[in-house]
């Protein structure tokens, strides 16, 4: 009796190791359900440790002039087993046995092995190696090692990843082009590679990449730093193309790389190169077996069915879901949780051990900073708050978790543009806790559109948004929707979101400009008045200062005045009075400065002190003014003032002149 298809896709994946269910089956539908040449498409032949057979009608073939005249039973059957067991036995020369060692997964009982072709450029040389498709890449380091004279260790290959694990990988799994073309560079004897080769790579590390990507009939020319992985540039493609990156073929990458290698380390030509990318024919029959389907319920009661999202046999659905239904053995947030903050800590864990890790990161914090984090920021950093409402009742929460919340496009559209906050309302206290989180967040009539919701038609997410400075519900999604559906409103939601989001944007600019223009007036303002205030200080400060010092000069002077008057007095007080007219009597006639004339009699034995003193009385002190006899001129106040008018022959009359000095 032969297996059934179940019996059979658990051997396929047993042997294989392939998980994903869906690439199972294709690769057994491919084959039309022959578990051998599933498993042979699958795992190269020197992977194989298994005999899928073991025909006793095998000939051994020996290599003689009779072998060739020997008839070959089951032919069929011994070109399929040395296609998947390995090589068999044959009597080989002595040349064939050292190729044979050197590439021991060549089979023998097929005559054609396919041979690929090698240019590898070095220097100014080009070196052309053929190998065959189950050889290695260190099995073509040591043909180059044998040409070059240069080991293995020391060879690097450019257009090829650098990735150790691919070393001994088969050409065959690799699945390269006939004929391929790669560059040799040497490394120096030390450990570090040369100079010349880390220029490079770190060239390309800082360089940026120019991708021209072929898609049907049209080519996009996308830009890319060296240092993205290679999963960037299949997301991105997925946006325009709608392929999603597990049914992308690509023709152009390197061979041996995976999607985290770096640009700069994949291999490809710098700075620009050409890809070509299709859609997987098995993705396409999936598309078509799972048409969505609209199953009328009643006239208020309308979902998409889940095969939407999930393509696999309705068996397969029901085995996931009871295998995750024995997950929920504990609710996403315990009753009776008193803050808020630990239970969406507690619901983000729960639900990814429950649900997996493929869903968008919920927030953990309270709604308050939730709401604070998505909507009380400018409007270039605001973001959309999406909260998901749990009910561990409902028999719409194990499909929406698992299928909508982790389909590729509503992860992208939610973790890009919106703030996701968590919470389980199974418990009625925790319905009760959320309200009022709601109310204080949202207001008072916030929960009312949210108390009514059956559970039947739970779990909903409620999109709400910030249009200019009212914060309000926008949405409120039910579970009872498709993946398109879902995407849609969600789609629809950050279009309008961004429409306000432009306009407040540039409102907020032009408002921010109007600040800065009155801001610098003010500023200006201030600046004037503080140089204004600066030249008044400035000023009274200067008239202070003089005012200071002609005080000071004042008293000075009042002081040098009153010095002078005193002196005066007293040399007044010592002046002896005019002599009447008679015999040894002068008469000095003094010409003042300003041509005033004064005269005064002397005794002719007074010192010359004594005029000198009378002088100084009329306010003319010595050291102001010299006094200047007429003939011969002489300047009396440098003589000695003790010597007599009769000495100085100022009898019986002079006349003297007053000069400032």
């Amino acid at each position: 009796m032969s297996e059934s298809r179940e019996e059979i896709l658990a051997d396929f994946q047993a042997c294989t190791g392939v998980e994903d269910v869906a690439e199972a089956i294709f690769h057994l539908e491919e084959t039309n359900w022959d578990l051998l040449r599933a498993v042979s498409r699958v795992m190269p032949p020197d992977s194989q440790s298994f005999h899928p057979r073991n025909d006793p009608d095998i000939m051994i073939v020996e290599d003689d002039s009779s072998a060739s005249s020997q008839p070959i039973e089951n032919a069929t059957d011994m070109m399929e087993i040395g296609n998947n067991v390995g090589h068999l036995p044959t009597k080989k020369s002595h040349k064939e046995k050292s190729q044979e060692n050197n590439f021991a997964s060549t089979s023998s009982g097929s005559t054609d092995v396919k041979m690929l072709t090698f240019n590898i450029n070095y220097s100014d040389r080009l070196i052309k190696i053929r190998l065959p498709e189950n050889a290695n890449i260190s099995d073509l380091k040591q043909k180059l090692s044998t040409e070059l004279n240069v080991p293995p260790c020391r060879q690097i290959l450019s257009n090829w990843a650098r990735l150790s694990q691919y070393e001994k990988s088969p050409f065959s799994k690799l699945m390269l082009p006939d004929e391929n073309e790669l560059h040799l560079i040497v490394k120096s004897t030390g450990d570090g590679v040369t100079a010349e080769d880390e220029n490079e790579v770190t060239q390309k590390l800082n360089g940026t990449y120019m991708l021209h990507i072929k898609y049907e009939d049209k080519t996009y020319d996308l830009k890319y730093e060296g240092i993205k992985p290679i999963l960037q540039v299949k997301t991105d493609v997925y946006t325009f193309t709608s392929i999603h990156v597990r049914n992308q073929i690509w023709t152009g990458w390197p061979p041996n790389i995976d999607d985290n290698t770096m640009l700069a380390l994949s291999g490809i030509n710098f700075p620009e190169h050409d890809l070509t990318v299709r859609k997987s024919a098995h993705s396409q029959q999936k598309e078509k077996r799972s048409m969505p389907q609209i199953v009328q319920i009643d006239s208020d009661d309308e979902f998409e069915d889940a095969s939407e999202s999930f393509n696999v046999d309705d068996d397969y659905f029901v085995e996931n879901e009871s295998s995750s239904s024995s997950k929920k053995m504990e609710p996403l947030i315990p009753e009776h949780v008193e803050d808020e903050l630990i239970g969406t800590i507690t619901f983000a864990e729960r639900f990814t051990n429950r649900y997996g890790p493929i869903h968008p990161a919920f927030y953990q914090g309270t709604l308050e900073d939730a709401l604070k984090e998505a909507c009380a920021k400018p409007a270039k950093d605001r973001k959309i708050l999406a909260i998901y409402l749990h009910h561990d009742a409902s028999v719409l929460t194990n499909v929406f978790c698992t299928q909508l919340l982790g389909f590729e496009s509503i992860m992208q559209i939610i973790e890009k543009n919106f703030i996701l906050w968590g919470w389980d309302i199974t418990y009625e206290n925790n319905r009760q806790k959320f309200h009022a989180a709601l109310a204080n967040s949202l207001g008072p009539t916030a929960p009312i559109s949210l108390r009514n919701i059956p559970v039947d038609r739970l779990p909903a997410m409620v999109l709400v948004m910030k249009i200019r400075s009212a914060t309000e519900i926008f949405n409120v999604v039910n579970g009872n929707v498709g993946v398109n559906e879902l995407l849609s409103t969600l789609i629809e939601c950050v279009e309008m979101f961004h429409e306000h989001q432009t306009v407040e944007m540039k409102e907020e600019q032009e408002r921010a400009e109007r600040e800065l223009v009155k801001w610098e007036q003010d500023q200006a303002y201030r600046e004037s008045l503080e140089a204004d205030r600066a030249k008044e200080e400035a000023k009274r400060t200067q008239e202070r200062e003089e005012f200071e010092a002609r005080k000071k000069l004042e008293n000075e002077k009042a002081e040098s005045e009153a010095r002078k008057e005193a002196h005066r007095r007293k040399v007044e007080a010592g002046l002896p009075p005019e002599p009447p007219l008679g015999d040894d009597i002068t008469k000095i006639r003094f010409r003042l400065p300003k041509g005033v004339n004064i005269e005064r009699r002397f005794s002719a034995d007074t010192p010359l002190q004594v005029l000198l003193d009378f002088l100084v009385v009329k306010g003319y002190p010595n050291d102001e003014y010299k006094v200047i006899s007429s003939w011969p001129r002489r300047d009396l106040t440098a003589l000695d003032g003790k010597q007599t008018l009769k000495e100085l022959k100022l009898c019986p009359q002079e006349t003297v002149i007053l000069e400032e000095r």
